[in-house]
């Protein structure tokens, strides 16, 4: 069964009597109507659509919902090829046995900068825990999204795809015009949970400690 519940406001810092993170998931839920946010993409997208009218898609075109997948419901690993801005290589083959997090931005997209920080303090913090996070670049030419990592200090690479050909690969979960899109892969690849719009830090966290906890 998949489950669709609302982003939550950017929560403090960690402590060592933080809750645990089905809490945080349950905190993200009851607090989430206070902040409305919204991705870079058109109010009449036809996945909205599709969500509105009870399709049971469980598509929402980027008003921030969270949409966490059973494991028995993920399917295969992503496969996602190609390369980034500094010329490496791109390969999901190298993901396996840890989780990984897709986040789909591009440098005018106010709803980036938002999520920025948020993003950049979290792979900091989980850089020693087996957690990746990689960039994909649905727009820009490489002087203007490393601008953009410059201003935000962003830690990790990320991979052009004026193309489109990875967000193709990847369309049953991510819709080119809800964008940010932030994918949370499993230990195997598997997409894991899904963020459309602003990826707040607490919702993600929470996403990403119960990876952690799961078996490879």
């Amino acid at each position: 069964m998949n489950h669709i519940v609302p982003t939550a406001p950017q929560s403090g810092p960690t402590s060592p009597g933080r809750p645990s993170r089905r809490a945080l998931l349950r905190t993200a839920v009851a607090l989430a109507a206070v902040v409305p946010l919204a991705a870079c993409g058109p109010a009449e997208d036809p996945l909205a659509q599709q969500a509105g009218s009870g399709s049971g898609k469980n598509f929402i075109a980027g008003d921030g919902s969270v949409q966490v997948y059973d494991p028995a419901d993920r399917g295969e690993p992503v496969r996602v090829t190609g390369t980034f801005y500094d010329g490496s290589a791109l390969d999901s083959s190298d993901w396996t046995g840890q989780v990984t997090i897709l986040n789909f931005w591009y440098a005018a997209c106010a709803p980036c900068r938002v999520e920025a920080p948020h993003l950049v303090e979290l792979a900091h913090g989980y850089a020693d825990q087996g957690v990746e996070f990689v960039g994909i670049n649905v727009r820009d030419q490489e002087a203007t999204a490393a601008a953009f990592e410059r201003t935000f200090e962003i830690p990790y690479p990320s991979a052009p795809d004026p193309q489109g050909e990875i967000l193709l690969s990847l369309s049953q979960y991510v819709n080119p015009q809800a964008v940010p899109t932030t994918l949370v892969l499993d230990k195997q690849g598997r997409v894991a949970a899904r963020i459309l719009g602003v990826a707040e830090k607490s919702t993600l966290e929470a996403l990403i400690e119960d990876r952690l906890g799961e078996t490879a």
